[in-house]
């Protein structure tokens, strides 16, 4: 139950994006991660790290696996052990896991933006790499399913609705 009184915010609605393929798969992509991001935003501690569901998942810790997520599609990184992501460390502040990932997303996009050809392989360092069209789609994905997850967490948390 909620513990503090419903607070509603208009809901953006989804983007309204130009005619390209590459330009709705951007749009639709930065309207999940800009979901996401201003759901954690502002959320109280300790409640944004206590799990919600008996898996253990928690708001700080989906935008934390999120962050890595972006981070090893779009700029290189390796991640070993994909359950520890979705733990934010004890000293993350949120507005640390917040900055950390919009940080993330706007070094993702300056790869995205030298990415003219939907068909070629994302340019990221080390290791064999999908299409760019296949990782937007993924991300889209990836991003849609957990700010659903963000939305419900957030609104136990403190009747907080809407992007």
């Amino acid at each position: 139950m909620p513990t503090t009184s419903r607070r509603k915010r208009r809901d953006a609605p989804p983007p309204r994006t130009g005619s390209g393929e590459f330009d709705t798969l951007r749009g639709f992509l930065d309207y999940l991660r800009a979901s996401i991001a201003a759901k954690v935003d502002g959320a109280p501690e300790p409640q944004v790290r206590t799990a919600a569901v008996p898996s253990g998942t928690n708001l700080l810790g989906l935008l934390n696996h999120l962050t890595c997520v972006e981070r090893s599609m779009f700029l290189g990184d390796t991640v070993t052990d994909w359950q520890a992501t979705f733990q934010a460390a004890p000293t993350d502040a949120v507005a640390d896991v917040v900055a950390r990932y919009r940080e993330t997303v706007e070094r993702a996009n300056e790869v995205l933006d030298g990415c003219t050809d939907l068909t070629a392989p994302i340019p990221r360092p080390g290791r064999p790499a999908p299409s760019v069209r296949w990782a937007l789609a993924h991300m889209i994905e990836e991003t849609g399913r957990h700010a659903g997850h963000a939305d419900i967490i957030r609104e136990l948390i403190d009747g907080a609705t809407g992007r």
